[in-house]
């Protein structure tokens, strides 16, 4: 293939290509941050619990471990039996008389005679060097050794220091001259501990451990978990760390290509659009890391990690359709890399269908609370019943797991500056932005309603309307409430141009050529921009301040213009707004209502007749001069539109009683 062809098709597929490096990039990273060592079979049971799988039958040959009491046990007889080693060393008394003489001089009031007779008395005896650590020294055997030879003794036999009264002597005098062999004792101990039998029998291959139904007695837990032990140990014998990752590479591959395959039939749009798929995959990772901190240090509090999170997340910048999906996509590519996977799946797939119930119509920011305490609840009666239902009894419950999912409740808090940060790094809105932008009392909205009040009531107006309208044919409505009521706002910049703002019968306008009045109506959409950008608007209610009035006309000016000046060139682009036309169904309905509920302010008689005519005028307009070619309004919703429309007009602008004077 020319490299021109190569070239064409890599730009003509760059967007499907960005996103399958997105999902490989995250697959190939998620297995990267779990331990690379693994584990062998391990199997789901407590003791006193009913073995709820098939029959277990032995797939080799066995030893029964011993439990851990009963090694700690037969350990400490061992050290209790422990023979202690001893030396002679000739050289002590000697040694000590010397640091008696030295003391003597240095001290003239003591009497070198009686302690000298103190001195040798010790060491006829022989003076024994106590063991560190080992405070029941006294019960213990001792073997003192002469050369090759050993004696057996009683510690008793020999003056120890806590025999030795005069603390002079014993701190700063004598020497042992029976000296503790700890090397040699420490040989003897280990010896002794390697000798003793760790296991009660072998289980023979083929030989069934535990059948179905059976009850996990004492004896039962200890034959699974000697076969627990066995099968870690040929796993580590036979463990490859590259074949455990490409294993666990392909697993994750799968399942975001299950995703994926539920986005392209389902939620396109999300496809569509990098920064959304690129939001995803980093709400995955973020689990996934915290899932494998946890778990490298502490596997047994993995349950501490908030992956609700994930669904909060996506529940709401998306719908809960996408957020159960990437949720069930997360926990199955997590529970390939925890322990105890079953238990994982449950705890994680039930606490995050809650919170996605819970979540719907999130409209305020106490709801995160709301959210918390449910996830707490679901965790704590799952982990209740769980136990009851493997126990029969309560009595296994203890209460460092509550605290386990009380953390983990509190730690879900965090989806609340969350929710900020992804709204900056990806450019999306969520509705909890969108119903602080709809107060009255922001900024922008209070400036428009000093400035050009007749601005701001057209445009409550509007928003009323379209968020009606939304709520009819489908979409989100408190974006088109939300896009209306700011698509106006350039019009603070030069309030007197526009007519809702004239309080007189002076007009601008008058004083200019119609040219020069069309660029500045036109300039209050590029001015919108502007304050936009200084209020901080989010881009979403942006695309409604470019598309209010697409590519159409000016129409008063420039009908003025052609009629007074029919035989000269007239310049279209000065009188045609920049666009770009409506690209969603919101920004459509707005810039219709925006139109209709201008005109209707103009119309002489609001009777039926007259609006039915202007709506379908302006709603023709717009279709003929293709404003709504780019958006995804159906015919049947445009039905609905003039309907809507041709209501709402003649209720608004329905003629009123005159109220009799009272004489």
């Amino acid at each position: 293939m020319p490299l021109n062809n190569i070239i064409t098709s890599t730009v003509k597929h760059l967007p499907l290509i960005t996103k399958i490096l997105l999902m490989l990039v995250t697959s190939a990273l998620i297995p990267l941050m779990f331990p690379s060592d693994g584990q062998g079979e391990q199997y789901d049971y407590a003791e006193g619990s009913i073995w709820r799988n098939n029959d277990l039958v032995a797939p080799f040959d066995f030893a029964v471990q011993k439990s851990p009491d009963e090694i700690e046990q037969e350990t400490a007889t061992a050290k209790a039996e422990l023979m202690l080693y001893y030396h002679y060393d000739n050289t002590a008394h000697a040694r000590a008389v010397e640091q008696l003489n030295t003391l003597v001089q240095k001290n003239p009031g003591l009497s070198l005679r009686q302690l000298r007779t103190t001195v040798d008395s010790v060491y006829s005896i022989g003076y024994l060097e106590t063991p560190p650590d080992m405070p029941d020294f006294e019960s213990h055997t001792m073997i003192l050794l002469d050369g090759n030879i050993g004696s057996e003794h009683s510690v008793k036999e020999y003056v120890s220091p806590m025999d030795i009264n005069n603390r002079l002597l014993r701190d700063s005098v004598l020497l042992p001259s029976i000296v503790f062999d700890a090397n040699r004792t420490r040989i003897e101990l280990n010896s002794r501990i390697s000798q003793l039998v760790t296991s009660t029998g072998v289980i023979q291959q083929g030989e069934r451990i535990i059948a179905k139904g059976e009850t996990v007695t004492k004896d039962k837990a200890l034959i699974i978990a000697s076969l627990e032990q066995e099968n870690d140990k040929i796993f580590r014998e036979n463990y490859h760390p590259w074949g455990r990752y490409a294993g666990q590479l392909i697993l994750c591959i799968i399942a975001f290509v299950a995703l994926y395959m539920f986005l392209k039939n389902t939620r396109h749009s999300i496809l569509e659009d990098n920064r959304k798929v690129t939001f995803v995959m980093v709400l995955v990772l973020l689990a996934s890391a915290a899932t494998a901190l946890v778990s490298s240090q502490s596997p047994e509090l993995v349950l501490i990690v908030p992956l609700c999170i994930v669904p909060i997340m996506v529940r709401i910048f998306f719908d809960m359709r996408v957020a159960l999906y990437v949720h069930v996509t997360t926990i199955v590519i997590l529970a390939n890399m925890v322990p105890n996977p079953f238990e994982f799946i449950f705890y994680q797939l039930i606490a995050g269908m809650m919170s996605i119930v819970t979540v719907r119509n999130f409209e305020s920011r106490s709801k995160f609370f709301l959210v918390c305490g449910v996830i707490f609840l679901s965790y704590a009666l799952i982990y209740t019943f769980g136990v009851l239902s493997q126990e029969s009894t309560l009595d296994g419950i203890t209460g460092e797991r509550y605290l386990v999912f009380f953390l983990n409740a509190v730690l879900t808090l965090l989806a609340y500056p969350l929710i900020y940060l992804f709204e900056k790094l990806f450019g999306m809105t969520t509705n909890l932005t969108l119903m602080e932008l709809s107060s009255t009392n922001t900024p922008a909205l209070r400036e428009l309603s000093r400035n050009a009040p007749g601005t701001f009531q057209h445009s409550m107006q509007v928003a009323n309307i379209s968020e009606d309208m939304i709520n009819e044919i489908g979409g989100n409505a408190l974006l088109a409430k939300v896009g209306a009521l700011y698509h106006d706002i350039g019009k603070i910049e030069a309030p007197l141009y526009f007519t809702e703002n004239q309080n007189s019968d002076f007009n601008p306008h008058n004083e200019l050529e119609y040219a020069e009045s069309a660029a500045i109506i036109i300039q209050h959409v590029r001015s919108g921009l502007e304050l936009a950008k200084k209020y901080h608007l989010p881009s979403a209610v942006q695309d409604f301040i470019r598309t209010h009035h697409g590519t159409t006309m000016t129409g008063y000016f420039y009908a003025k213009q052609k009629n007074e000046h029919p035989d000269e060139p007239i310049n279209v682009a000065a009188f045609q707004y920049p666009g770009p036309t409506p690209f969603s169904r919101e920004t459509a309905v707005v810039m219709i209502v925006d139109s209709v509920e201008a005109a209707c302010k103009s119309l002489s008689s609001h009777d039926n007749e007259s609006i039915d005519k202007l709506v379908d005028n302006i709603i023709n307009g717009k279709i003929e001069q293709n404003q709504l070619q780019n958006c995804d309004l159906t015919f049947g919703d445009i039905t609905k539109i003039r309907s809507m429309l041709k209501s709402k007009m003649l209720s608004i602008y329905h003629a009123r009683i005159s109220y009799p004077v009272t004489k």
